[in-house]
């Protein structure tokens, strides 16, 4: 016949063999084996102070810890999504011990428990890939990124705006009560010079001194006017700016919807378009191929999150690095300074100038690594800081 020559291998469901142990049924380097092994070697005790016990029996954590990690490696991470991968999901599956937590369960387990647990985890983790010699902890190379908040871009408060507005507040509450204090003769009420700011407590302390007043003269209308004015705009003014000011503290910026995202300048879009969103700076350390160390900041530019980073790593993670290596956004004066006197790390900074490039009416360098101090057009390719000797010394290897 005309088909006589197709033959295929043979297929049934009636009949099926599986092995004794289900883990035979996962490839060897699954990530979901990494997931196990080094969760399974974090001591227990790294996770019972995030369990208030009572009630009736809850999920195992390690299980539990288990496959949130292992969802977040295959890019799942709604709740829903991951109690319904559990019942189809073979590596999932064997992770959970074909248990199926619902959505419930793995959305109040990351919140109530991971939430706490995230950095005790990432540190014993740490302390594991150096003690079995995949990390070494003498380089740490860190480098930032921007990371858009969840957040409406155009929910923005200014930090000068909010002060703007409160002083011109500040001077009309000023004006108001020199009025009706009779501070100043009523010509030269217009001249009266600003004093000390009005904080809302104090403005409300005045219209409670005004409202008493008030009950005594009932047919002073300008004193009327002056309490209506000082409840219905002035007072409800000043604690908004307060308020505004108060997220700010040494931002510029915030958005409405997430106070701690800051507005940054964010990278041109495919228009070429440059624009400010609410986003987080985030500085990353990494050695041999892993993250040694992460730090979110409120700060746009790398220079000034250096030494908070390196700071927050050293006391979340325990990593103290001998020698950082970083580009020239983290180069400054006063990084320089802390690192050789308060961490003990010495600076050896080497600038290049790109080949075939020099100063206008320069000659051009002898070779691209000759330093150019007094040129325009040069870079810093690295920053490298070693362990510095007892003097101080700085250690050279170029």
């Amino acid at each position: 016949m005309k088909h006589d020559h197709i033959s295929f291998k043979e297929y049934t469901m009636d009949n099926l063999s599986l092995p004794s142990n289900i883990v035979d049924l996962i490839p060897r380097y699954n990530m979901a084996h990494v997931v196990h092994e080094m969760v399974e070697r974090i001591p227990m005790e790294t996770f019972l102070p995030y369990d208030k016990g009572g009630g009736a029996s809850a999920y195992h954590p390690k299980m539990m810890t288990k496959i949130i990690l292992y969802a977040y490696t295959q890019k799942m991470y709604h709740g829903r999504e991951i109690a319904r991968e559990l019942e189809v999901h073979l590596p999932l599956m064997w992770l959970s011990g074909f248990q199926k937590p619902d959505f419930r369960s793995i959305n109040r387990f990351r919140s109530e428990r991971m939430k706490g647990l995230i950095d005790d985890l990432f540190r014993e983790i740490i302390t594991l890939l150096v003690a079995d010699g995949y990390v070494k902890t003498e380089d740490y190379f860190v480098d930032g990124t921007k990371i858009e908040a969840n957040a409406n871009r155009y929910t923005f408060v200014w930090r000068k705006s909010a002060e703007k507005y409160q002083e011109k507040r500040q001077a009309n509450v000023d004006r108001l009560i020199a009025q009706i204090d009779a501070i100043v003769e009523k010509e030269k009420a217009e001249e009266f010079e600003a004093s000390p700011a009005w904080t809302s407590e104090e403005i409300r302390q005045k219209t409670k001194e005004w409202e008493e007043r008030l009950e005594a003269e009932p047919d002073n209308q300008a004193l009327r006017k002056a309490v209506n004015m000082m409840k219905d705009d002035y007072l409800p003014r000043s604690e908004k700016y307060e308020h505004q000011l108060h997220v700010c503290q040494d931002r510029n910026s915030y958005s409405k919807t997430d106070v701690d995202a800051t507005f940054m300048r964010w990278k041109e879009d495919h228009m070429r378009n440059g624009q400010l969103k609410p986003v987080y700076n985030v500085q990353v350390g990494s050695s041999d191929q892993f993250i040694l160390g992460y730090s979110l900041h409120q700060r746009p530019g790398d220079t000034r999150c250096l030494l908070p980073h390196l700071e927050t790593v050293r006391e979340k993670y325990g990593v103290e690095p001998e020698r950082l290596i970083a580009d020239a956004a983290y180069g400054s004066e006063e990084n320089y300074v802390k690192l050789e006197g308060e961490a003990h790390i010495g600076l050896d900074q080497v600038q290049y100038v790109r080949e075939g490039e020099h100063a206008q009416g320069q000659e051009e360098p002898a070779s691209s690594a000759e330093l150019d101090l007094s040129g325009r057009r040069r870079r810093l390719d690295l920053c490298e800081w070693k362990k510095a000797g007892p003097y101080g010394d700085f250690e050279t290897d170029h």
